[in-house]
């Protein structure tokens, strides 16, 4: 069963939650997602070596 990606996204950005993990087997359903999010240019992404990668909500707008 796939994760809701939009809710995991709008969590962040509401300060819910500080950051999740998208796996290398998930990332193909997360991405359509995450584009069509209004606030993605906010969302960092660090990838992980092996796959998969860790997204926090960038609150200063430094991109840190």
């Amino acid at each position: 069963m796939s994760r809701d990606y939009a809710k995991l996204l709008d969590d962040l950005k509401a300060g819910k939650i500080d950051s999740f993990e998208i796996s290398k087997e998930e990332f193909m359903d997360f991405q359509p997602v995450f584009m069509e999010s209004n606030f993605r240019k906010r969302v960092i992404g660090e990838a992980k070596r092996g796959g998969g990668a860790t997204y926090h909500y960038d609150r200063d707008g430094q991109g840190i």
